[in-house]
């Protein structure tokens, strides 16, 4: 039986809360340990489900692993037991983790081989591997699909740079295919290449591995391949998604939050996106104050037609974050078109909303319209389950929002990006409790 949130809303929250280091970053910051046999130590490490089975998973794989405390590891990865990698087990293990496609570039780069089991994860639509194959095959990688049992297997004879344009610009993809070139003989042109902070984080830790990587921050990265690279240190930045949590949920529940080191200059336009909402954010040094806020009101355009408000590949607005801002929206004076482009059924959870006494209409599976109730009625507590991670967390600031009680189940999918969420926003004064 997995366990379930209770939150009683309508509390007012105060104080200080620090971001956990960045997920998306440390699945792929955690894989590029395997590039190197020397010692690589990684801080600021998020204490979550899905980065903790990927250590495991290295562990498993003969990665040496010191783990100094819970947001700082030590990993050495000088016998890496490359038969475990084709083995049920490794099978079984990584299929229940999205994040384990990232250890096949490094492995290709270095061993010549990887093996991928077919992706688990989320409900939020196909996420498809098909960047990072092509670009692996691009490279000079062959490509085996083993049907029998869902499984990729990779080989080589030694990589070669190339010049590729990628079909999306995807984060992942991007970040494998980086990995496997900056060891491959030659130079690797990729153009159209994702420039999320977490890949720029990336790059610069590979370069003080040793890897030659041009055009770091734009879509396109110039890679001369080294033959070695050697060990670092590495500090992940705050996790921006969960700052852009933060930031709606003080709007939504009427609270003066600070938010304590947030990597202000990472953030791109986040704090402007939540501003046309018209939440007050100021910006003090590195951190976010929130202040208190009775109501606030959607921007319109300067023309005066409502807002729109979609995702876009980095720099534009993060789609992660889509989810919270149409929560966001459902209390505000105003009204908003909230247009999910990237993935087909992130909107699937605007049904409970409803429930709760929002007013939006859901055009098709990628838009919906939100009229803000601008706190005329409250939102009313209801139980509901959470289909994807970052729902989870927005179901989550609307119960803290609503009157009365209510039960959020499946909540393995918020600990899956989201660590001692309960515990940190209880020091802020909210009622919610794990059953």
């Amino acid at each position: 039986m997995s366990s379930a949130f209770e939150v009683r809303g309508g509390n007012r929250l105060q104080g200080e809360i620090v971001p956990q280091g960045a997920k998306n970053e440390a699945l792929q910051i955690i894989s590029a340990v395997m590039l190197t046999p020397e010692k690589v130590t990684i801080s600021n490490i998020p204490d979550i489900v899905d980065v903790n089975l990927l250590i495991e998973l290295l562990g498993e794989a003969g990665v040496k692993i010191n783990r100094v405390s819970r947001d700082v590891c030590e990993f050495q990865a000088d016998a890496i037991d490359l038969d475990y990698l084709q083995s049920p087990e490794f099978k079984k293990k990584s299929g229940r983790l999205r994040g384990s496609v990232m250890i096949a570039g490094p492995l290709l780069a270095r061993f010549g081989k990887a093996f991928i089991p077919k992706p688990g994860g989320d409900k939020i639509g196909r996420r498809r591997l098909d960047t990072h194959i092509i670009g692996f095959e691009r490279l000079g990688a062959r490509f085996i699909y083993d049907s029998d049992d869902n499984f990729f297997r990779l080989e080589t004879t030694g990589l070669k740079g190339t010049y590729m344009l990628l079909d999306e610009p995807s984060v992942t993809g991007t970040a494998n295919i980086v990995m496997a070139a900056v060891m491959a003989e030659g130079t690797t042109t990729i153009y159209n290449a994702a420039c999320e902070p977490y890949l720029q984080q990336l790059c610069k830790m590979l370069v003080r591995m040793g890897a030659k990587i041009q055009g770091i921050g734009s879509n396109m990265l110039i890679i001369d391949g080294v033959k070695y690279l050697g060990g670092c240190e590495h500090e992940m930045l705050p996790d921006m998604i969960e700052i852009g949590s933060f930031i709606g949920l003080a709007a939504m529940t009427q609270s003066e939050i600070t938010i304590k080191n947030a990597g202000v200059e990472h953030l791109g336009i986040i704090p402007e996106k939540f501003r046309q909402l018209g939440i007050n954010l100021e910006i003090r040094g590195n951190d976010i104050y929130i202040p208190s806020q009775e109501t606030y009101e959607i921007q319109t355009f300067l023309d005066g037609s409502i807002l729109t408000i979609s995702d876009h590949p980095w720099p534009g607005f993060t789609p992660d974050l889509l989810s919270i801002v149409l929560v966001v929206a459902t209390q505000a004076k105003g009204s908003v078109m909230i247009h999910q482009k990237m993935f087909e059924s992130r909107l699937f959870f605007v049904d409970k909303l409803i429930d709760m006494g929002a007013q939006i209409v859901l055009c098709d599976p990628h838009r919906a319209v939100v009229i803000g109730l601008g706190r005329q009625h409250n939102l009313r507590g209801i139980t509901m389950s959470s289909p994807d991670i970052r729902a989870g967390v927005s179901l989550l600031i609307a119960a803290l929002s609503a009157e009365g009680k209510s039960t959020i189940q499946n909540i393995d999918q918020i600990d899956r990006g989201y660590q001692y969420i309960d515990e940190r926003l209880r020091k802020l004064g909210a009622d919610i409790k794990r059953v």
